[in-house]
C-alpha cells in the first residue's frame, strides 16, 4: 500500500514546488521596476533646502504683519446669550448734547423695532393626557372615561378634577373637553383607544 500513494505525494510535491518557483520568479521580476521607481523618487527629492525654501517663498501667500498689530476692541460681558434667538435688541438712541431738542438727534435715523417674540401671552402647556375609552354607567352618573398620561390610567365622570390639575368639562361620543383646575387652556382631546 505504501507504495501506490507515493505517485501522488510525488505529483502534489512537484505540483507545490512549481508554484514556489513561479512565486520566486515574479518577485525576482517585479523587484527591478520598484527599484527604478525607487531611485527616480530619490532624484527628485534629493534637492538641495535652498532650493526647496525658494520654491516654498514662491508658494507661499504674502502674510500681511501690519493687520496683525491693529488693535481689536474688547469683547463687552455680558451681551452674548447663546440661547437668545431672533435679531439683537436696537441700542437706545443717544441723547442730543446741545440745544433746546428733547427728542432724538437730528442726524440720527428712525430704525424699526421688530419684535423678537409674540406679543401676547403664552397659553398654558397642552394637556398630556389621552383619552382611551369610556362606560356608559347610568347608575353611577352617566358616561366614566378612562384617561392615560403614559404611565398612570385616571377615570372620571363629567366635571371631576383628574390627577389634581385638570377638569373633565364635557364628555361626548368620540372626544371629551378638559381644561385646567383655573379654566384655562380648554382642549378637545379625541378618542385614541389607545
Amino acid at each position: 500500500m505504501p507504495t501506490a500513494h507515493n505517485p501522488r505525494r510525488l505529483a502534489v510535491l512537484v505540483g507545490l514546488l512549481v508554484v514556489l518557483a513561479g512565486l520566486v520568479a515574479t518577485s525576482i521580476l517585479r523587484r527591478p521596476a520598484a527599484d527604478k521607481t525607487a531611485v527616480s523618487s530619490n532624484t527628485t527629492t534629493s534637492r538641495s533646502p535652498v532650493n526647496r525654501a525658494q520654491d516654498a517663498v514662491k508658494n507661499a501667500e504674502a502674510v500681511e504683519l501690519d493687520a496683525l498689530k491693529i488693535s481689536r476692541p474688547n469683547p463687552v460681558k455680558g451681551e452674548r446669550n447663546p440661547f437668545r434667538f431672533g435679531a439683537r435688541p436696537t441700542p437706545p438712541f443717544p441723547e442730543p448734547t446741545g440745544g433746546g431738542s428733547t427728542g432724538r438727534a437730528a442726524s440720527s435715523p428712525a430704525v424699526p423695532v421688530v419684535p423678537t417674540s409674540p406679543s401676547g401671552p403664552a397659553g398654558p402647556p397642552p394637556i398630556p393626557l389621552k383619552f382611551i375609552g369610556f362606560v356608559d354607567a347610568p347608575t353611577q352618573g352617566g358616561k366614566l372615561v378612562a384617561l392615560s398620561d403614559g404611565r398612570s390610567v385616571f377615570y372620571g365622570h363629567d366635571g371631576e378634577i383628574i390627577d389634581g390639575r385638570f377638569k373633565i368639562v364635557r364628555i361626548g361620543v368620540e372626544s371629551i373637553e378638559m381644561t385646567y383646575l383655573d379654566g384655562r387652556g380648554r382642549q378637545t382631546i379625541r378618542l385614541s383607544g389607545q
